[in-house]
């Protein structure tokens, strides 16, 4: 299968604390949980959780090794954007911050004017955008 519009994306990283990001991205956002893996001891064996909504062609790829851990090292540019095309609701933002999410200030004021952004555990930015998307 040649890559195009077809193909899955994954988008893998590293987390301190994967009970923490389940908490935030499952049980905040509202995403499922598609697959986990407990680390069993064999080094380079990583612990992983998978979370997304079931039909989506991407899902977000958590991954924590305990015997040797990755420090997440997010930027203010490492966005994860998900554009609901209306307002953020209030009760998802404090549903999220009740879960381990932190809304900050956008580095860029872009997002603070078209939606919402939260820090997950990991320092990882999430934003709420109000506005639409499509690559067509």
């Amino acid at each position: 299968m040649p890559a195009d519009s077809a193909a899955h994306i994954r988008f893998a990283r590293p987390s301190r604390d994967l009970r923490a990001a389940e908490d935030f991205w499952v049980s905040g956002l509202g995403l499922d949980v598609l697959y986990r893996h407990a680390a069993d001891g064999t080094p380079g064996r990583s612990s992983l959780l998978m979370v997304g909504w079931p039909e989506a062609g991407w899902h977000l790829e958590l991954v924590h090794d305990p015997a040797a851990p990755v420090e997440p090292r997010s930027t203010p540019e490492d966005l994860l954007v998900v554009y609901l095309g209306e307002p953020v609701p209030d009760s998802l933002v404090e549903r999220l911050e009740r879960h381990g999410g932190k809304r900050v200030p956008a580095h860029n004021p872009y997002w603070d004017t078209w939606g919402v952004t939260l820090q997950d555990p990991d320092g990882y930015l999430l934003v709420l955008s109000t506005r639409t998307w499509s690559n067509s």
